[in-house]
């Protein structure tokens, strides 16, 4: 019996865990990321890909606490304001939306503003715990850190970066401001049992940085190696999620220790990034989910998977078989993503 029959029985969670260390498993991990839409409008074709492919990664239950700012219902069309005082407009019904109404217009104010505290401390992790003994799935809890986009949403996208450009003290004060929340929500996941905590910030156009390199690495870097060393010092691992072509920082982002990076492989030289970071970093996936996933033929997904498996599925872990299913992703595309996924490793 080879090592690779061995280990069909290994659980979902030591799949993943496998992974990380970059070593061999029985198959790629899968983790489906469905949007609010999906499971609002499509919840049927969502039940039938989890029972064809299940997953390995999982949530664990839990809420955060409600905001005092907080007031209407996110994903639904209109208005709803989250915990830190931010307008959110939606047009579509399952989507996000968009920040249009940014609470600190005038910095001069920023004395008065205090983060939404009670969201951690009125936390409820009861069933947290009990999720992790019970299911066989690596357990990853999707933290509240986001300090730069946080940032956009409080100030306005276009202000934020203003701000940054002209580096005042009250910005960096709001920045030092929502690092220290965002430390309170991490130690409050490093105290369960979780195996990893999750993270995010945009900071890709379709083809550069949002900022430059030299502004990212003197303001930001040095908060996200806080967060990580904050998470390894109390065993769990750090993920990571950014959109658009941030290549130019990807080395840094391993560098400060995160363990595993979605980003839009597609929008940057997969190869390249193949080439220069396999073995070095777990791959959170993804496939292309705004031209090839919605609009593409299965032909043309199962492509896109071969493409992502011969620059990093090298038998040895390292990546995970991750694919967002967006409200116009059809099902049969996002099936052939995770067939795809199910075939012999290509030599």
């Amino acid at each position: 019996m080879n090592k690779s029959e061995i280990e069909k029985g290994i659980s979902r969670r030591e799949r993943v865990l496998k992974t990380l260390a970059h070593e061999p498993v029985d198959r790629v991990p899968r983790d489906i990321w469905a949007l609010p839409g999906i499971k609002m409008n499509r919840a049927d074709d969502y039940e039938k890909l989890l029972k064809l492919y299940p997953v390995d990664i999982a949530a664990p239950i839990f809420n955060y606490g409600t905001g005092e700012k907080q007031s209407g219902t996110p994903y639904e069309i209109g208005k709803y304001v989250d915990a830190w005082g931010c307008v959110w407009h939606v047009s579509e019904r399952g989507t996000i939306g968009e920040v249009k109404e940014p609470p600190i217009s005038d910095l001069s104010k920023l004395g008065k503003f205090k983060p939404p505290y009670e969201t951690i401390r009125n936390a409820d992790l009861r069933l947290v715990n009990k999720c992790c003994a019970e299911c066989d799935c690596f357990i990853l809890a999707g933290s509240l850190v986001r300090p730069f986009e946080r940032l956009q949403f409080l100030r306005g996208s276009e202000v934020a970066f203003i701000d940054l450009a002209y580096g005042s003290r009250e910005i960096f004060d709001l920045i030092r401001m929502l690092h220290e929340f965002f430390m309170g929500d991490l130690k409050m996941w490093a105290k369960t049992d979780v195996d990893g905590v999750s993270m995010m910030d945009d900071w890709g156009s379709q083809t550069s940085l949002l900022i430059s390199p030299e502004m990212w690495r003197d303001i930001f870097k040095p908060l996200y190696k806080e967060y990580c060393d904050l998470l390894h010092a109390n065993g769990k691992y750090a993920f990571f999620h950014t959109d658009g072509e941030v290549s130019k920082i990807f080395g840094e982002l391993i560098e400060v220790g995160f363990d595993a990076i979605n980003s839009q492989l597609f929008c940057m030289d997969l190869e390249n990034l193949a080439e220069k970071f396999a073995g070095k970093v777990t791959f959170w996936g993804e496939i292309d989910r705004q031209h090839i996933l919605p609009y593409g033929t299965p032909d043309e997904v199962r492509n896109a998977v071969r493409r992502v498996r011969k620059a990093l599925d090298n038998g040895m872990g390292g990546i995970i078989a991750e694919a967002e299913f967006g409200l116009d992703v059809p099902i049969e595309n996002i099936t052939a993503v995770f067939d795809e996924w199910s075939k012999p490793r290509i030599i």
